[in-house]
């Protein structure tokens, strides 16, 4: 009986770590339900744990970078279409935002929750590229939601806004 007990200790903790370390979200408080209430401090602890997860370093935030992130969120929630270029490209908006830095977007609709978008974007090579970047330093996010009452293909849409120096992108050679 006693090696039953041993066994049973050893994967309930080995199943415990792997869980730990397997996590995308943050490790320390769960998200709230609603993307509004959504702190600074957990939308950064979400996507760097992400990063973390991967291998990669920590962003900083950064609110320029949110201001163009809100700049596409709205543009897309007012015209309920998702998409990079609304009629303003993400250079016009990030440089408009007082960001001249190189900077990559992730945009997604119909996610209730930041955990939900940051797997859909996990789950999309391209979108995923951008958030494992090496290149990017610091990143901008928002949310919007198309107004009650309207009728809507995704209802809420999300926008990040990953930036750095150009120089992280020059090949030399």
């Amino acid at each position: 009986m006693p090696s039953h007990s041993r066994r049973g200790f050893l994967i309930l903790s080995a199943a415990g770590l792997l869980s730990a370390c397997t996590s995308a979200g943050p490790a320390v408080t769960p998200l709230p339900a609603s993307p509004e209430a959504l702190t600074r401090e957990q939308i950064v602890a979400a996507i760097n744990g992400v990063r973390r997860a991967h291998g990669q370093p920590a962003w900083s935030y950064n609110p320029n970078l949110e201001a163009a992130a809100r700049s596409q969120a709205r543009l897309m929630a007012s015209k309920d279409q998702l998409s990079h270029d609304l009629g303003v490209t993400l250079r016009q908006r990030v440089s408009a935002a007082g960001y001249d830095g190189a900077v990559g977007e992730n945009v997604a609709g119909g996610h209730r929750t930041l955990q939900a978008a940051i797997e859909g974007w996990m789950n999309s090579s391209g979108h995923r590229s951008t958030l494992l970047s090496p290149k990017f330093v610091e990143f901008g996010l928002a949310v919007e939601r198309v107004p009650a009452g309207r009728k809507s293909r995704y209802g809420i849409y999300w926008a990040l806004i990953a930036g750095g120096s150009f120089d992280a992108w020059r090949v030399y050679g």
